[in-house]
């Protein structure tokens, strides 16, 4: 039996980072994933560079030029003949997914990492040795490293087949653009593939539960964003109890009651967006003593579980369910075991939704902090007054910094508007070093950018912003 120094199961970014790490810092490393690609091979990067992530940006890109084509008018360009070939768009979105996947596998080769085909299970541990099942085969492993992730959460009253009611999966494949489009959930994935599809022209129509929307974002820029989703045509309806999805038919039916209203919804698609839950099934938990908690996450102490020489770390740990924390605790972890000191910032996990407007945070949000009585001052700042916005023909949205009344540290910066997921990083650099408004008031940025208004939402902390 070969006998690794890392064995690292789930190959999504969590894992192949770690096996990565693991293998720079001079650990013998194996990687065992069993995610098929289209063309029946490994296909490595877990659900994120599968059905996730990486895919769904591709639609949301060939979906925004084509929505642009028609509004080209203010620029003096008119378009006539646009046509939508729904079928190259999702070959593209393929292409892109089997070239990031298939880099996966020639940066496996690069540092020596084994990479194995198969489902990953503990089996039992031999003195200082964890045996695991890859498949048919059995592998030794001095540490092991849990980066399972995590699956859509699904509805017992809506069976996803892909077809007619979807998961992440089927909607990121849908072969023609059905005319009525359904979203159970108005979270971050529904959101992006709802608008995906409206772009391309269906009547799409979102359910949500919770009676307010985007919960989780900074109050101001969820009312901003809900504002401009329904401007662009997506019928949001919150506070609603779905009470059954029925497909019998050509299309899907949805009841529900909605502010103590039986209503029904007839839809051609319905894709079912409302949570994950973690991939612990399968791999061994019951058999070795492996800690789950209620809801089935694995139980980790800075990614220690409870097991001698087994770690976890990603979505199956819970938390923020998002690929880059995952990657930052692959990191961490490795470095761990090579004796290292890993970790991992929690205060400052940059948040994006890449609809249109994006919407883009890190650290808390204004109510939080009203809620936990701290001082702060803030910042905002609207892309309407910054010319390299007006010259995109985007001006929606703002940015917004909160700040500690007393330090001036920047305690969350929040912003909803054009290509605002590439503005957060300067944000989450200055807060990782503890920066304060004052800092990022004083950085001097590019004349003209996009940046430059999260310049003038901290100059307007102090209420000395340049252009307003």
């Amino acid at each position: 039996m070969q006998v690794f120094d890392v064995v690292v199961i789930g190959g999504g970014p969590g894992g192949y980072v770690a096996a990565i790490r693991s293998a720079q810092l001079g650990l013998s490393t194996a990687c065992i994933d069993e995610t098929t690609g289209k063309d029946g091979k490994l296909s490595l990067g877990g659900t994120c560079l599968n059905v996730g992530c990486i895919p769904s940006k591709a639609l949301l890109d060939s979906s925004e030029n084509f929505e642009k084509l028609h509004d080209l008018k203010v620029h003096g360009i008119s378009v006539e003949g646009v046509k939508l070939d729904v079928a190259q768009m999702i070959a593209r979105k393929d292409q892109i997914v089997s070239k990031l996947t298939g880099g996966i596998s020639m940066l496996f080769k690069k540092n020596g990492i084994t990479a194995l085909h198969a489902r990953g299970t503990l089996l039992r541990r031999e003195g200082e040795t964890w045996v695991v099942k890859a498949g048919d085969a059995e592998i030794g492993a001095k540490n092991v490293i849990l980066a399972t992730g995590s699956s859509p959460r699904h509805l017992p009253f809506a069976a996803v087949d892909n077809r007619k009611i979807m998961d992440n999966v089927g909607a990121l494949d849908m072969p023609a653009v059905p005319e009525r489009l359904g979203v159970i959930g108005a979270g971050v994935i529904g959101l992006e593939l709802g608008s995906v599809w409206r772009r391309l022209g269906s009547h799409v129509t979102v359910l949500e539960a919770m009676p307010d929307f985007l919960a989780a974002a900074d109050e101001a820029v969820a009312k901003e964003a809900k504002r401009q989703f329904k401007l662009q045509g997506l019928d949001i309806h919150l506070g609603v109890n779905i009470e059954s999805v029925d497909a019998s038919g050509e299309g899907v039916t949805i009841r529900y009651q909605e502010g103590g209203e039986a209503k029904t919804l007839d839809v051609d698609k319905l894709i079912v967006s409302v949570g994950r839950v973690p991939n612990t099934g399968g791999l061994g938990a019951e058999t070795v003593g492996l800690e789950l908690d209620a809801r089935g996450f694995i139980k980790a102490d800075h990614f220690r579980t409870n097991l001698p020489g087994v770690w976890a770390v990603g979505d199956v740990i819970g938390g923020a369910m998002l690929a880059h924390k995952a990657e930052d605790e692959g990191v961490a972890v490795a470095e761990i075991i090579a004796g290292q000191a890993g970790h991992v910032n929690y205060e400052t996990i940059p948040w994006v939704i890449y609809t249109s407007p994006e919407i883009a945070w890190v650290g808390e949000t204004e109510q939080a902090l009203k809620a936990r009585g701290v001082e702060y001052r803030a910042g905002r700042f609207p892309f309407a007054a910054n010319g390299r916005a007006l010259g995109h023909n985007d001006s929606r949205g703002f940015i917004k910094v909160l700040a500690d009344a007393k330090s001036d540290r920047i305690l969350g910066v929040h912003m909803i508007g054009p290509n605002v997921s590439e503005i957060l990083a300067e944000a989450v650099t200055v807060m990782e070093f503890g920066g304060s408004s004052e800092d990022l008031a004083r950085t001097m940025h590019a004349h003209p950018t996009l940046s430059e208004v999260l310049k003038e939402a901290a100059l307007a902390v102090e209420k000395r912003a340049i252009h307003a």
